[in-house]
């Protein structure tokens, strides 16, 4: 099957973007919205001047048509008269090339130019690639059928959302979602959205795609999820939409072969068979994947099985903390809340401003570079389609804005930053998350570890509300935080032992509507042995 040419976006040069990957973040996806701006406004110029060369030369047109008509009705006695004999020559000689010079002017150079300026900053085939996988990772982990995309519904949104923003998936998007997957061999996502461009075209809605198209990728995506039945009738429909399709009359005898044989197999065993229904969301298992806790993880992004007994709740306080009397904090101390009682985890609010929120993400913005992990078995830095971000680093010394954060966060947690990572500021894109994982090293071999230790806490600072999604989720524990906008929550990764804490692997849930930006500080071990002594038991 043959792959449509791809759509591509614009960005704005404006902004220092180095690398593709634009959907990562929405930080730079939202230049795209001004750029494209830009090009429309370029376009209807280019429209403009095409329609006022038309109109000139409409007018030439109608000009002479009336002179010619009385030249030829008698064309001796119209030259008998020297001023028309002299305007023929004239015409001719110099008025035809004013006319063909106008007529051969181009006046799309300029808009040419302009896209041409900008396209070396255009998106690629992986980010629109990228961007739908983002739509299918938000579909699983938030149960959304293909229905719900297609007209703009998303949880977290008003009842006019889509018509509001015109949020809407065509046919041809569907059908270009649909390609995505199926090309990836995942016939799973292929049938949810090749369904939904089928359901959108039997309903009168026109595309580019054919049906016959759609009908061939989905019955063989069908067969592939192992619903041969199903997968016979479509190409039935198939066949008889088009039957001289290169492949529906070979597959259709091999569906028919095999259901047959299928059909034999369940009279003998004194089986039924199963009645067919529509294809919806729940018709086919999701496959499982490489994640042991996929199922619990999801649910608690939902806000599902969140483990917060009233016997728990009873335990959670909230207090001032002035950092042991620190001068500081001592006239506005900073508020604390207890977001979970074991492990602990303490939420802080009004831990940024927002002017200082503001100017961390201006500082941060020309930066951002696709988020990388460690690979467990070289522990080299690369990118990893289980974390999608973009992020920047920022030194204390390049903005007193950023040291009076870092000192802000020594002062809460009684923890020197002096060992600390620099601060490290992250935006989510399109699905945007990062799956469960460990903020402590599980590899002795790590050269940071000899130098500062490993990362005894994280102190994580929310910088944004988030409509829809986005939680800090804890699977091992049941826990789901919320991100507030100017609140930062605090947690220790390793115990008083130095041993890491495995229940504080945790997870960004896919940002499903909305724009997330937090920055992170990970406090290291060295420098804080008189701060946090270390205790006598490997679990204190």
């Amino acid at each position: 099957m043959q792959i449509l040419a791809v759509t591509v976006w614009t960005t704005c040069c404006i902004c220092c973007i180095v690398e593709a990957e634009i959907f990562t973040s929405i930080g730079q996806m939202t230049d795209l919205i001004f750029i494209e701006r830009e090009v429309v406004q370029s376009l209807k110029e280019y429209i403009q001047a095409e329609e006022s060369k038309l109109a000139a030369v409409k007018r030439w047109a109608n000009k002479l048509e009336v002179l010619t008509h009385a030249s030829t009705s008698d064309p001796e006695g119209f030259l008998a008269h020297p001023v028309n004999a002299y305007k023929l020559m004239k015409r001719l000689n110099t008025e035809w090339s004013e006319l063909e010079s106008l007529v051969l002017n181009d006046p799309s150079h300029g808009f040419i130019s302009n896209i041409s300026v900008h396209r070396q900053y255009f998106p690629d085939e992986e980010d629109e690639k990228g961007a739908a996988k983002a739509l299918m990772r938000l579909q699983d982990t938030y149960n959304l059928d293909s229905e719900s995309f297609s007209k703009g519904k998303l949880p977290g949104q008003g009842q006019n959302s889509g018509v509001r923003y015109n949020a809407f998936l065509t046919v041809d998007d569907c059908f270009d979602m649909g390609k995505t997957a199926y090309n990836e061999q995942d016939y799973y996502h292929a049938v949810l959205w090749m369904q939904q461009a089928l359901r959108q075209m039997d309903a009168g809605e026109e595309a580019k795609a054919s049906k016959a198209d759609i009908l061939d990728y989905l019955s063989y995506s069908v067969y592939q999820m192992g619903d041969l039945q199903r997968a016979t009738e479509l190409t039935r429909r198939l066949v008889s939409i088009d039957p001289s399709h290169q492949r529906a009359g070979g597959n259709l005898r091999y569906f028919e072969r095999l259901l047959a044989k299928e059909i034999r197999e369940m009279v003998r065993n004194k089986q039924d068979l199963a009645k067919e229904k529509p294809i919806q969301l729940g018709t086919y298992e999701r496959p499982r994947d490489y994640l042991p806790e996929r199922e619990i993880y999801e649910a608690l992004c939902r806000g599902e099985g969140v483990k917060m007994t009233p016997k728990r709740r009873s335990k959670l306080f909230c207090r001032y903390r002035d950092g042991n009397r620190n001068p500081r904090l001592l006239l506005k101390p900073m508020k604390e809340e207890d977001e979970w009682d074991n492990p602990h985890i303490v939420r802080y609010l009004e831990a940024l401003s927002d002017e200082e929120i503001e100017k961390i993400k201006e500082l941060a913005k020309p930066r951002l570079a696709r988020a990388t992990v460690r690979d467990p078995k070289t522990g080299v830095l690369t990118t990893a389609h289980y974390r999608v971000s973009k992020s920047a680093w920022l030194e204390g010394d390049e903005d007193p804005v950023i040291a009076r954060v870092n000192q802000r966060i020594e002062d809460v947690t009684g923890l020197t930053v002096d060992t600390a990572e620099l601060l490290q500021v992250a935006n989510y894109g399109v699905g945007g998350q990062y799956e469960p994982h460990f903020d402590f090293s599980r590899r002795p071999f790590d050269s940071n570890l000899k130098v500062d230790g490993n990362r005894l806490a994280t102190y994580l600072n929310y910088m944004s509300d988030v409509e829809a999604g986005g939680a800090t989720v804890f699977p091992d524990f049941g826990a789901a935080i919320w991100p507030r906008k100017g609140t930062a929550v605090f947690w220790y990764n390793l115990f008083r032992s130095g041993e890491g804490d495995y229940r504080t692997r945790h997870a960004a849930c896919p940002v499903l509507v909305g724009s997330k930006w937090v920055s992170n500080k990970w406090i290291h071990e060295r420098g804080q042995e008189f701060r946090r002594p270390c205790g006598l038991t490997e679990v204190d």
